[in-house]
C-alpha cells in the first residue's frame, strides 16, 4: 500500500478521521445524482464505505485513496481502483468536493492512480463506469486515455464503460 504524491495532491490510504470530510463530499446533491449507490448515507453507511475501501487493499492489494490538497491538508475527495467481486473490470474512479470541480484536481488525482496502477496490478486493461450525462468525468475519462468502449446496466442506472489498454 502506498501514498503517491503529485504537483498538488497526496494520494492516501483512508483513515477514520476522513469520515466527515467524506461525507460532506458525497452527500452534495451534484455529486449524488452521479455515484452509484450513494457510498455516504449518513454516518454509519459511510463508516462502512471506508472500512471497505481498507478492506478493497486487503483483499486486492489496491483500492481507493482519498486525496488531500497539498497545499491545505484538505480532504478534497477520493480516486482510485474498484474491483468488487462481480464488477465488469478493474475501475479507476474519481469524487472530488463540489466547490473543487474545475480545478484540475480529478484529472491530476487519477492520472496519477492510473500510473501507479500499470506499475503495481497486473491487468492490460481499466475502466471508468460514468453515467452518460456525467460530462465532467467524461472529460476526466477522456484526458486520461479512455475512450468510450460500451453501454451497460449497473446498479439499476444505464452507465458507460471508458476504458484505457496498457501501452
Amino acid at each position: 500500500m502506498s501514498e503517491i504524491r503529485t504537483e498538488r495532491l497526496l494520494l492516501r490510504l483512508p483513515r477514520a478521521n476522513d469520515l466527515d470530510p467524506l461525507i460532506e463530499i458525497h452527500e452534495h446533491p451534484d455529486v449524488v445524482r452521479f455515484l452509484s449507490g450513494n457510498p455516504a448515507s449518513g454516518r454509519p453507511g459511510a463508516w462502512r464505505t471506508l472500512a471497505m475501501f481498507v478492506g478493497h487493499w486487503t483483499l486486492r492489494g489496491y483500492g481507493p485513496w482519498v486525496v488531500e490538497e497539498s497545499a491545505t491538508g484538505a480532504v478534497i475527495g477520493r480516486v482510485g481502483l474498484w474491483n468488487p467481486e462481480g464488477w465488469p473490470g478493474i475501475e479507476i474512479g474519481w469524487v472530488i468536493h463540489h466547490a473543487r470541480w474545475g480545478h484540475g484536481f480529478a484529472t491530476e488525482a487519477a492520472r496519477a492512480a492510473l500510473g501507479w496502477a500499470w506499475d503495481h496490478v497486473d491487468t492490460d486493461h481499466i475502466i471508468s463506469i460514468i453515467e452518460p450525462g456525467n460530462v465532467r468525468s467524461i472529460r476526466v475519462a477522456e484526458k486520461i486515455g479512455e475512450q468510450y468502449e460500451a453501454t451497460d446496466f449497473l446498479d439499476g442506472k444505464t452507465v458507460a464503460i471508458y476504458g484505457v489498454h496498457r501501452l
